[in-house]
């Protein structure tokens, strides 16, 4: 039986003279802030003082014995990070160069001392651009000329830490006459019979050795025999349970073992887990244009989707526990979708498990993001590989659904002038329209591919069309406001967001003793984006008054100000279904401390656009839509049942009088949505009255005139401590109201976000994490909109 032997403990980071304990899995920097040679970069302006750590070489070393009965021993790396020479008592084992990949030494009879010498990673960069010639990108980094996180190099939300390290675990194989190399799992379903096809590759020290292998799963069990060097086993597994997206069904999980025989000894045993289910993309053309649909066991979704980067600058930090936290945050917030965007990394296993267990589909980006790649030698052998490699390892997982070529090359190519700056040089269509449809055809055909995202299906259109495929609306973050969503319904909409700065806790940790203002020296180093506080504060100007001198209130109304723009674009495209079929929030999350387009921010508190989600995403939503000339209520209804319910519509004064009101009943069929016109009585003019819609628990709030015309009341309400929480007594309108739970004690969490209400109601927060309940601190930390002075 194939013996594994873990390579965690002794190593050292050579560092000058004198040598650093290092961590593995682990990269230089974190080594270099355990022993105090760096300051932690996420704080204050220390991501400056780190920046020589990625301009170096560096060298890791442990003693190695490779001594075993077994006839051979392998040194396997699971991920090293990036270019790397790997040594043994002074032997060359190999060079590598992929940071997406995994490698495999024969050591068989050697000891010594093992030395894994990490080169530089802009020196690699640097040296591929010299012999392949320059390359346009949205970054001045050289990203694009090593296959390694783009996102190490820095983004418009991510620093610029540019990491080496062994990143993902080590060990010693020692193992004897065969072990498995490969499984390549196939997983349909057959008019409810689950059909599993294994495609076993296998390694041998004995060529003559017979082997087989034998598979279970759920009860069902199949032998065949190796011919050679491989082999398939097929199974039929009766009346198999569908796995579903959230919302949708339930997600069992089926055990899959397999086992290399030789006779009845077992060599090597692989295990995973499998569901079953169909997946499909509808992108055939129709009145409106070309389709993006997703269909799970033939089920039409509306995907409500969230794109997600590594969860830290450092992904080696990530532990199983924080991505299901992380992902258990999406699925509470209603999300089904998460598209792990091309800029990063492929995940870990951990996080595809937890995906798999919670029902959040995955679209997984191949690693290509924002910039002109070069297809010569020595790239495109990597990117071969680093796919085969990758394709094989998520087979497994039903969450995985669509595999997606790159995030937003195509659309560069055409739009960013890089066209006339190539002059005929590669750039990376050769990978997305040939080599990536083609390894995923052969290895994963049960799943579909996309070129790109934009992606428009031909270049007989332009790639980020939104009558064709997917789209990503960023004219609107970048120059215009955000009730521009209202002008087009995109088929599917892949990227789409508004920037505010993370939770005021989160900031006071990331920025030790500063005096906190929007241009102050921390706030502006830890705001990444082009012109950044510009566009926030034109953004926030067009609906309210700017608060100058006020810190406080201006991190409020950016945060009011995110939170409004999704919920724009979403309940516009929402009520639009079927003809659009989804919307992927950029972003979820963030790698480090900082202002940025993220639900989560960096140290895992939840904006209120995070709350707002909760309601935007959930099976049921009501929206009130100005569209041509008229106001009208989408009741939208993403259930599997229909929905008929008693709307109460009332036409209201900002003062409380309810000026006029009617009862409305509708029905919306399941995965469908109503809509009624509103009457004009009913419609609200002018910054004095505004227009409530209520039915189940749900509302909809409509303003015809921007907040800064907007004739509002000094707000007044009543604030008394309740169980776990606080409840807050309107006595006049009180618009967006915001419990900032982080400034009561760091560790405080609410469990809502932004709530209006009408003279006379009341909210109940509930608060966990709050050491000493205070009524009078609660109201100090409530916000609300408040009218201009």
């Amino acid at each position: 039986m194939l013996e594994a032997a873990p390579l965690g403990d002794g190593w050292i980071l050579r560092h000058g003279p004198d040598p650093l304990p290092a961590s593995v899995p682990g990269c230089v920097h974190t080594d270099l802030m355990t022993a105090g040679v760096i300051p932690d970069p996420f704080l204050g302006l220390g991501e400056s003082e780190a920046a020589w750590v990625g301009r170096r070489d560096w060298t890791y070393e442990r003693d190695l014995t490779s001594a075993s009965a077994q006839e051979q021993t392998d040194l396997v790396f699971d991920g090293l990070d990036t270019v790397a020479e790997i040594s043994l008592d002074g032997r060359l084992l190999g060079k590598v160069r992929n940071m997406h990949r995994s490698y495999r030494f024969d050591v068989t009879g050697l000891s010594g001392r093992l030395s894994v010498r990490f080169l530089s990673a802009y020196a690699e960069a640097e040296a591929v651009r010299g012999r392949l010639g320059e390359r346009p990108a949205a970054y001045a980094e050289p990203y694009q000329y090593l296959r390694k996180m783009a996102c190490s190099f820095g983004w418009d939300w991510g620093p610029t830490l540019v990491t080496a390290g062994i990143w993902r675990p080590v060990r010693l194989e020692h193992w004897s006459t065969a072990r498995i190399a490969r499984v390549r799992p196939l997983v349909t379903v057959d008019e409810g019979m689950g059909v599993v096809e294994l495609a076993v590759d296998v390694e041998r020290t004995r060529v003559e050795a017979p082997l087989a292998v034998e598979a279970t799963v759920g009860g069902v069990r199949a032998r065949t025999e190796i011919d050679g060097a491989g082999g398939v086993v097929r199974l039929r597994v009766p009346d198999v349970r569908l796995w579903w997206p959230r919302g949708y069904g339930e997600q069992p999980l089926y055990d899959v073992e397999l086992r290399l025989l030789h006779g009845d000894a077992a060599l090597d045993v692989w295990r995973r887990r499998i569901g079953f289910r169909t997946v499909e993309l509808d992108r055939r053309p129709d009145a409106h244009g070309t389709g993006f649909t997703l269909v799970v066991n033939g089920e039409r979704l509306f995907a409500r989707g969230v794109n997600w980067i590594p969860d830290d600058v450092f992904p080696s930090r990530i532990t199983r526990e924080r991505y299901r936290e992380r992902l258990e945050q999406a699925s509470g917030a209603g999300v089904d979708l998460v598209r792990v965007w091309g800029g990063g990394i492929y995940e870990s296993e951990d996080f595809y498990d937890a995906c798999d267990e919670l029902g959040l589909l995955v679209w997984q980006d191949f690693p290509f993001a924002c910039a002109a790649y070069p297809e010569e030698q020595p790239l495109r052998g990597e990117v071969e590989a680093e796919a085969r490699e990758n394709v094989v390892r998520l087979m497994p997982h039903p969450s995985l659904v669509l595999w997606n070529g790159n995030n937003e090359n195509l659309w560069g190519f055409r739009d960013w002038g890089w066209e006339p700056r190539l002059a005929g040089d590669s750039w990376g269509e050769g990978y997305y329209l040939g080599l990536l449809p083609r390894v995923v055809a052969e290895l994963d055909p049960t799943r579909p591919y996309t070129a790109g995202s934009p992606w428009s299906g031909s270049w007989d259109r332009h790639p980020n069309d939104p009558a064709h495929g997917t789209h990503h609306s960023w004219e609107v973050w970048n120059r215009t406001d955000y009730a521009d969503y209202r002008l087009s319904v995109p088929r599917f909409v892949a990227e789409f967001g508004w920037q505010a700065p993370p939770a005021y806790a989160t900031l006071r940790r990331a920025l030790p003793g500063e005096e906190l203002a929007p241009d102050s020296p921390g706030m502006l180093h830890h705001q990444k984006a082009d012109d950044g506080n510009g566009k926030l504060e034109r953004g926030l100007a067009r609906h309210f008054a700017v608060p100058k001198g006020d810190f406080d209130r201006w991190h409020y109304l950016t945060q009011v100000n995110q939170a409004r723009a999704v919920a724009a674009g979403i309940e516009h495209w929402r009520s639009h279904w079927p003809v659009c079929a989804g919307t992927v929030v950029w972003q979820l999350n963030d790698c480090w401390p900082v202002t940025s387009w993220a639900a989560i921010d960096g140290d895992g508190r939840e904006k209120p656009l995070y709350h707002e989600l909760r309601r935007l995403y959930a099976d049921r939503l009501l929206t009130l839509q100005p569209r041509d000339g008229r106001l009208v209520l989408a009741v939208v209804n993403q259930a599997a049942g229909g929905w008929t319910a008693t709307l109460s519509l009332r036409r209201m004064s900002v003062g409380g009088e309810v000026l006029g009101q009617a009862p409305v009943e509708v029905t919306a069929g399941g995965r469908a949505v109503a809509r009624v016109d509103i009457p004009r009585e009913l419609t609200p003019a002018g910054p004095e009255e505004f227009l409530v819609a209520d039915a189940d628990g749900m509302r909809a709030v409509h303003f015809p005139v921007p907040d800064r015309e907007v004739a509002y009341p000094t707000p007044e309400f009543d604030v008394s401590l309740a169980p776990d929480g606080i409840t807050v007594t309107a006595r006049t309108l009180v618009r967006d109201l915001l419990l900032q739970a982080d400034r009561l004690d760091p560790g405080a969490r609410a469990d809502r976000g932004l709530v209006t209400l009408l003279p006379g109601e009341e909210v109940t927060i509930g608060v966990r994490g709050w050491k000493a309940p205070d009524a009078e601190r609660a109201r100090a930390a409530l916000y609300c909109v408040e009218p201009i002075r």
